[in-house]
């Protein structure tokens, strides 16, 4: 097995200086074709990734990606094209290829890039670059010892669906005809390990993982393999619910789902396709007068950080909800012309959200709710973005005097979006660190709980 470290020594910086090279070249081959405006994106990935199940070892992949993307803008008529070959003849066919493809469009009145004076000039030092030099055998070691943990630490543990560990490091430089150059480099880290209890019908499967920007913040692979355990047996033995409505208390993993459909709902290609259940709604209560959401995407050492978003627009700090009420939208600059708007910095999508707590830990949330259904797990996609109708398929825990009691499945819960939006009581500070979306659990005082 080759111990070749995933990068050793650390030649990103060297790396972005040919991206950013490379992407000067496109710019000045596409401006000689004529093109009126064009942008070019370069990327470099590489990663190493292990999965082991049951002692052995499964997969071992290293893996070093490319991408060249180049669009090019003939007054409103715009062409793309892509390649991951670096000879030059690539090159210039993938550019006179986004030419030819521009001529034969449709003039389209929203195309085009965002506009210069909104182009990003500070650069700040984010702390998202924290490169491990991680070897296939090591990874390895670690992923069975985080195998090993979960399953020598019940006997109810019959089975595996293995423990995996993946280090990469992306590499990026976005170029424009505005004389607008962005870099950027990033790493993340992840440990994980599923199990699986009992045998035959009675058999139940559930993990945990762990994911940082720095290895050194990762858990403890002993310990994922061990919390991986103990959630897989909790869940033996579970029964269903009499239908009803119930209050229902959102743990904070499937939480952050609540905070994804409000995004697909403001987001501007729903909107200007009028596929939204908040069309025209900024301006306009939706949660609880407490409740709020703000952006922050010049966090430092935050999971989705930027200085500038997909087209070079400067980010910045603001609210997505605030007292309660829609303050914008998520905006590119396509879609913030198709309705008459401006770009909000989100081409690309949304960086670090934070959902306002008003509420203590997990443990006073389930002592708030007393009697209800705990939710850890949502299955299926029943979501309908234009009416807000929402119908999962639901795993969790049914709660007692503010005390677990037994686990459940086998449950679909149900509401609409606005009703489930403005039902919110509570949200808790156990905020799931995994993800850029920061919120805690979420209870909701009350929804249709379909079982028996």
């Amino acid at each position: 097995m080759n111990a070749t470290a995933l990068t050793s020594p650390d030649d990103s910086l060297a790396r972005l200086e040919r991206l950013e090279a490379l992407s000067q070249r496109l710019l000045d081959r596409a401006r000689a074709h004529g093109a009126t405006q064009a942008e070019v994106s370069c990327s470099e990935e590489t990663g190493l990734n292990v999965n082991v199940r049951l002692g052995d070892v499964e997969t071992v992949e290293s893996t070093r990606d490319r991408g060249i993307g180049v669009t090019v803008y003939f007054g409103k008529r715009k062409g793309s094209a892509s390649t991951a070959d670096l000879r030059e003849e690539s090159l210039e066919a993938t550019v006179e290829q986004a030419c030819a493809i521009a001529r034969f469009t449709e003039d389209d009145e929203a195309a085009g890039l965002a506009d210069a004076a909104l182009m990003a000039r500070e650069f700040p030092d984010l702390d998202v670059w924290h490169p491990w030099a991680l070897d296939m055998d090591r990874a390895v070691d670690l992923a069975l010892a985080c195998e090993a943990a979960g399953h020598d630490a019940d006997a109810r543990i019959e089975n595996s669906d293995g423990a995996s560990i993946g280090s990469g490091e992306s590499l990026s430089v976005y170029a424009n005809s505005h004389g607008f150059i962005g870099r950027e480099r990033d790493t993340q880290h992840t440990i994980g390990c599923a199990l699986i209890a009992g045998q035959g019908d009675a058999m139940q499967r559930d993990g945990w993982y762990s994911t940082a920007l720095s290895h050194q913040e990762l858990e403890d692979p002993v310990a994922i393999g061990r919390k991986a355990a103990e959630r897989t047996v909790a869940r033996l033995q579970p029964r269903s619910l009499a239908t009803g409505e119930y209050p229902v208390l959102f743990s904070a993993e499937v939480a952050r789902s609540l905070v994804g459909h409000l995004l697909g709902a403001v987001s501007g290609g729903a909107l200007y396709r009028k596929a939204s259940f908040l069309l025209d709604h900024v301006g306009q209560r939706i949660f609880p007068d407490w409740f709020a959401i703000e952006e922050l995407p010049l966090l430092p050492h935050g999971l989705r950080s930027a200085a500038f978003d997909a087209e070079g627009v400067a980010t910045k700090r603001s609210h997505l909800i605030r007292d309660g009420v829609l303050e914008r939208y998520v905006l590119g600059s396509y879609s913030a012309r198709k309705l008459g708007l401006q770009t909000t910095g989100n081409a690309g999508g949304v960086h670090n959200l934070q959902v306002k707590a008003n509420a203590g830990g997990f443990d006073d949330l389930l002592a708030g709710m007393r009697t209800g259904l705990l939710v850890t797990e949502l299955m299926g996609q029943g979501v309908n973005g234009v009416t807000g109708d929402y119908s999962r398929g639901a795993a969790g825990f049914w709660v007692e005097q503010g005390v677990i009691a037994y686990p459940v499945d086998g449950i679909t819960i149900a509401g609409n979006l606005k009703t489930i939006f403005a039902g919110i009581e509570a949200v808790g500070r156990d905020v799931d660190r995994r993800s850029h979306v920061g919120v805690g659990s979420v209870l909701v005082g009350r929804m249709t709980v379909a079982g028996e």
